[in-house]
């Protein structure tokens, strides 16, 4: 009878032979297994450098949470929320309009990541997200623990305009990616911030779009002689603090959509089709589809 170390070398003998035969039979299987290593390799050091980012430090180690993140008092992570503003000029007037009570502001800028073209470890450490996974504080990939949260309810604040979906749609690929459980469980909003202010003498008024705001007007001038001036907002950073808080973050005025994942193999393919690296895929669906848009900004 073997003992159990002269029994594991038996098998660890032949699987080294085995696949040693495999190898010089087809060296494209013992490449696959070397791209599953670094791979994997890849993906624990991403992990590890997760954890790290993510840690909670205290009042004796340096560092700690983003310098842009105006965080907010309130301890209780079901009752805060987390603004993610287009831009260093919408984030000032945002930190200066919230109520710092329980919402806090973390202002974003430049080209954002798309993390489908990107691998794991560029993405932990790429320094516009990385503000963003260290203010959540969850961790990402295989590392991610929801019960970290700081923010149940994270609110993506950009233009109403093409760049601003455009960054919106990054941020979303990421959150898909990487955190989906925030978009399963309902943590993930979408704020809409109006296109146009009206003012007819000491009466102002807000429009999301076209339609609302020729209705609005409608409305302004039935009762009232006096013209009305629109102003259309071009960005976010036009807004000064008050009309900021009125018109975007007051709970009680506010127009926020939840993002909802209704069927995640679909999104997951559009995901890959609008996002990914391959070109094909995504002229094709541009061809299928661009009758059907109702809502172009040019």
């Amino acid at each position: 009878r073997l003992g159990n170390s002269e029994v594991k070398g038996v098998v660890e003998s032949l699987v080294y032979e085995g696949l040693t035969g495999v190898f010089e039979v087809d060296p494209r299987v013992a490449k696959a297994i070397l791209e599953k290593a670094v791979l994997a390799a890849r993906a624990r050091e991403a992990a590890r450098k997760a954890r790290e980012l993510t840690r909670r430090k205290n009042a004796l180690e340096s560092g700690g949470l983003p310098g842009k993140l105006a965080d907010c008092s309130e301890e209780d992570p079901r009752r805060c929320e987390l603004y993610v503003v287009e831009g260093d000029s919408a984030g000032g007037s945002a930190k200066q309009g919230r109520d710092p009570r329980f919402q806090a502001i973390l202002p974003i800028f430049g080209k954002m990541l798309n993390v489908e073209k990107t691998r794991v470890e560029k993405v932990v450490g790429n320094d516009k997200l990385q503000p963003l996974i260290s203010s959540l504080g969850t961790g990402i990939g295989d590392d991610f623990d929801l019960s970290r949260l700081r923010y149940h309810k994270v609110i993506l604040m950009a233009d109403a305009d093409v760049d601003g979906s455009h960054i919106r749609t990054l941020l979303l690929t990421f959150f898909f990616r990487y955190m989906p459980e925030l978009i399963e469980k309902g943590h993930i909003h979408i704020a809409m911030p109006p296109l146009y202010r009206l003012e007819q003498r000491k009466t102002v008024a807000y429009a999301h779009d076209d339609e609302e705001r020729d209705r609005v007007m409608a409305g302004m001038k039935a009762g009232s002689s006096d013209g009305v001036t629109a102003q259309r907002y071009k960005g976010l950073g036009e807004m000064n603090a008050e009309q900021l808080w009125e018109t975007t973050m007051d709970p009680e005025r506010r127009k926020i959509i939840r993002v909802q994942l209704e069927d995640a193999v679909e999104a997951d393919q559009i995901f890959t089709t609008l996002m990914g690296d391959k070109v094909e895929p995504r002229r094709k669906f541009i061809e299928e589809n661009a009758l059907a848009v109702s809502n172009l900004d040019v």
